[in-house]
Order: structure tokens, then sequence, then C-alpha cells
């Protein structure tokens, strides 16, 4: 495994660097003005877009997408771009077009999609024109099971009839969403991951009820659009609208949350790093007990603990990235699992330990600690809570000491 950058991904880092140098880090104090300022709490704000032609004029747009719709990368080579983008969470991976749930959405899009659906949701996505939401999760049934879901998809002559409730549809606020990629069972005497299939719905479709948005830790989570209960009643749309075929659904869920996980631990990653440097600069600047609070020990051992915590998770990031790119996302199970579970809960540790350090600061809107924390805590469910991915983790492992059938 050979981790060093190449030359293609050695000159976008420096690129991306100088990008959020001048232009992300300076327009973070100008983005929370402007979210205090508008007339709607979902709507975005002149900087974002502003941010956002500044990212494409300069070739950083679309880094996230492999293959001919995106920038080509391999994940390798996004991971220490995602790492850089993650340090301003709320600015830099919408100035990119590579924010969730948007990403995930165009991967669907672009591996399942039909030329049409391509060319009517893809392209508008690609260029950044509207937004997008992913309608899996209810609030009626444990999720973390997709088995669960109730929410149904009917055929009903050329149309399908989508019946349901859904909630924290990440986006779905954004007056500039324009279609839900909703999750549904079309076939309840299916085998049990047959049962699902996925259908696109226009926003405007009549029967779509954007009835309120949900909070995270008291985060109205506004600048990515927010997240959104959302009812389906009777909602009728053509039949030519489902993805791949009925009973796909489970599969290309599958195929979205893998590239989704990484991607977030990517960014967690850069979010311990803006955490570890917020924490250095502020123990070395304040004074406590007459000296530094940076020389008393239980503050070293944060910092050097944090290090250790960011070293580790960097490189377990970087070799499932290497293992997708050479053997696929099946072969790489374990490993995206290994990240999902261990990156979030060492992140949060983290940044928990630079608010800490802040004092009072560390909860405050003066510092970015109290959303990235939230931010963190938040990803320890989001595609998977801990518990479920540990589960198959453990089932995966003990499978090879199991004896096999017919053996005594």
């Amino acid at each position: 495994m050979d981790f060093a950058f190449d030359a293609e991904t050695d000159e976008l880092r420096s690129r991306l660097q100088a990008f959020m140098d001048e232009h992300v880090y300076p327009a973070e104090p100008v983005f929370e003005q402007q979210l205090a300022e508008r007339e709607t709490p979902w709507s975005s704000v002149p900087i974002v877009e502003e941010l956002k032609a500044e990212a494409r004029s300069r070739g950083l747009w679309n880094l996230f997408l492999p293959g001919e719709h995106g920038a080509g990368l391999t994940n390798l080579q996004y991971a220490p771009l995602a790492e850089i983008t993650g340090r301003s969470p709320q600015l830099a991976p919408t100035a990119l077009n590579c924010a969730a749930p948007d990403t995930g959405n165009m991967e669907v899009l672009a591996m399942f999609g039909s030329q049409e659906q391509r060319e009517r949701w893809l392209r508008p996505l690609l260029d950044g024109e509207i937004r997008s939401a992913f309608a899996m999760t209810e609030p009626d049934v444990a999720s973390s099971d997709a088995r669960n879901i109730e929410t149904k998809i009917v055929r009903d002559g050329d149309s399908y009839v989508i019946s349901g409730r859904k909630w924290y549809i990440s986006g779905a606020m954004n007056p500039n969403c324009r279609i839900f990629i909703v999750m549904g069972k079309t076939d309840l005497d299916a085998e049990p991951h047959r049962q699902q299939s996925m259908i696109l719905v226009p926003r405007d479709t009549p029967g779509v009820h954007v009835k309120r948005g949900m909070n995270v830790f008291g985060y109205n989570d506004g600048d990515h659009g927010g997240h959104a209960e959302v009812v389906f009643e009777d909602v009728r749309v053509p039949a030519e609208n489902l993805l791949r075929s009925e009973g796909s659904g489970f599969a290309i869920a599958q195929a979205r949350l893998g590239p989704g996980r990484i991607h977030h631990c990517m960014r967690l990653i850069g979010m311990a790093e803006r955490g570890i440097e917020l924490m250095c600069r502020r123990t070395i600047s304040r004074t406590a007990f007459g000296k530094p609070i940076a020389q008393q020990g239980v503050v070293q051992d944060w910092i050097a603990e944090s290090r250790v915590r960011v070293e580790q998770l960097r490189l377990l990031v970087l070799k499932t990235a290497w293992l997708m790119d050479t053997v696929g996302n099946q072969g790489a199970h374990t490993e995206i699992q290994s990240i999902k579970i261990a990156t979030p809960s060492s992140v949060e540790w983290i940044l928990d330990k630079a608010i800490q350090a802040h004092g009072a600061g560390g909860v405050s809107q003066d510092f970015p600690l109290a959303g990235l924390w939230a931010a963190a805590r938040m990803l320890r469910l989001a595609d998977g809570p801990d518990e479920v991915h540990k589960r198959s983790l453990a089932r995966r492992e003990l499978k090879q000491y199991l004896p096999e059938r017919g053996e005594h």
C-alpha cells in the first residue's frame, strides 16, 4: 500500500488549500452573519453562491465523483482533499459541490439512473443548479434495519403511488431541493432484502408534504438545507421514475452508503485537525494558576492523545480508500465498517477535549467547536449506528471460525 500523493493530488491539494486560506476561512464569519440575517431559516446565502462560483472557476468542483460524470479521482486521491474541506464543514463541501446528501444522490443517479433520469436530474445536480434529498429513515420503525421501512410504493397502471412518512431527510427544507430519492416497499411477499425499491419523486408532486424541520442537538442545520419530516400522501409519479428495477432498493442503498461513509470519515479527519489546532492555540494563549494552560499535564495528555488518534484514523481511512479502489466496495466492507465505527467516536472525543480546553468559549457561537462536536456525534447515527456496524463486523469476524456445514 502506497499512500504517497501523486502529482495530480498534490496539485489539487495546493489549489484547495489556497482556496481555503483565501476564501473559505475569511468567509466563515460572513456566513454566520448572513445566516442570522436571512428571511427564511433554510435558504442559501450570498456568500455560499460566491464561493461556489470561485471554486468552480478554480477547477475545484465535483471532486468526489469518479468516472466520466465527476473529476475522475480515485478514492485515495479524493481522501486528502475531503480532509481539507472537513476543516470548514459548513462551507467548503458545499462550495465544491461535494456536500451530502447531494453527493450520494449523484452517485446513485450515475450508477443506476436511466439516460433520461440522468439528463433530467443528475446534470443540474452536477452543475450545482438544484439540491436533492434521500428519503429513507422513518420515525415509526427502527430504520437501522432497512427491512423495517413501511413506506409503500404500489404499481398502478403506468404509475407508482407512494404513501409513507419519513424524517431526518437531509436537505429537504432547502427551497432549491427539487428531487427526492425515496425508498419504500414494492413487494411485501418477496424475500426481506428484495422487498424494497427506490423511486424519484419531484418535490412539487401533489401529495408531498414537507411538514417541519428537525433539529440536531438544537441546530437546525439550515446551512445544509435542514433535516425534514416529510409525508408522502398518495403521491403519484410515472413508472419510469423507478430506479433500476423493483426489488433493487436495498442493493442501491448499500451502494450509496459505502462511499458516503468513507466521505464522512475523510471530512471528520479534517474536523479533528481543526479541533487540535484550536486547542493548541487556545491553551498556549491562556494562563491559569501561574502558567500557560498548555503546560498543564492533563492538557498535554489531551493533545498527545488527539495526535495519536487522528494519525491512526487517517491511516485506516487511507487504507480503506485504497482497498475500495483496488478490490471494490464489497472487498473493503470490513474496513468501511471499521472506519465508520472508529472515526466519529474518536473525533467526538478530540473535539470534546478541545471544547474543554476553551472553557465557556468552547460551547459558544464564537468558536466552531460546538457545531463540529454535534456533527461528529450525529455521525455515530447517520448511515447506520455504531451498534449495527459492530454487529455486522463481529459476525463477519466470527464466520471464519465457525465449522463448515456438515462438519461435526
